[in-house]
């Protein structure tokens, strides 16, 4: 009978939802007597182990919706090796209230100079800011908006990535696109207009996103929408990637 009021408490524990509270509750409880912490402090404890847990699991679950590749905070960021970007304002965009105020931010710059990383740091700052983030390429995007249209569910597609706070569409130039590639990119862009915040980053200049979407027309409606609320990061300079591949084989030093 003595097991009884624990084995209640667990099950109402569960059934609110409450696991840290269950895991932690008998734990605290003995470290508080043996303190002389009163009920409501021992709550205040309580509660507050609670919301820390689950403050993690909810930003390790927009981690996961986000379908990141890999997870790279913008610490880990070498921002020595490209003087031509401004850290300062990548630090500011880390804040997320350009989200908030549904911009755009484009990367530029030539392959290897860690557009991606950038890309994932901002994108992890935001999931922990508690927004909600998708990442993709720009070929895989215009492969399932294609195989969306075919199988009759663009319209359903389309939606579910206007709720994204943040969409962050990495490598644009990369692959050229079809006539229809280019239209239905073209249209995610234009229903994201001042509605939520897209993060693009190109190995291309403007001048030459012609040669990607094929059409002067579509080229300059989109880079009209783009660039209307937008933050530049230059990303020119040596390769970022290659920089880091030498610093990781280099020998150590011998005394």
């Amino acid at each position: 009978m003595t097991d009884t009021p624990q084995l209640l408490l667990a099950h109402h524990l569960k059934a609110l939802r409450l696991p840290t509270f269950r895991r932690e509750y008998d734990k605290l409880a003995r470290q508080c007597a043996a303190e002389d912490v009163d009920h409501v402090r021992y709550l205040v404890r309580l509660t507050e182990l609670e919301l820390i847990d689950r403050e993690r699991r909810m930003v390790e679950r927009r981690i996961r919706l986000a379908r990141f590749p890999a997870v790279k905070s913008l610490d880990a960021f070498d921002f020595k090796a490209i003087p031509s970007l401004n850290k300062m304002m990548v630090l500011e965009l880390a804040r997320c209230e350009y989200i908030e105020r549904r911009e755009n931010v484009i990367a530029l710059g030539n392959s290897g100079t860690g557009k991606t990383h950038i890309a994932l740091g901002l994108g992890l700052a935001a999931c922990q800011k508690g927004l909600s983030v998708g990442f993709i390429t720009a070929a895989a995007l215009v492969h399932e908006l294609m195989e969306a249209r075919d199988e009759k569910r663009l319209l359903r597609f389309q939606k579910q990535l206007a709720k994204y706070q943040l969409l962050i569409i990495d490598e644009l130039g990369f692959v050229p696109l079809s006539k229809t590639g280019a239209e239905l990119l073209f249209e995610v862009f234009s229903q994201r207009y001042e509605r939520g915040s897209t993060l693009l980053t190109s190995n291309l200049p403007f001048d030459e996103w012609t040669e990607v979407f094929g059409s002067e027309r579509l080229t300059g409606a989109l880079l009209d929408r783009l660039t209307h609320h937008v933050h530049i990061l230059e990303m020119n300079g040596d390769s970022y990637r290659l920089n880091q591949s030498q610093k990781r084989r280099k020998p150590p030093k011998s005394d």
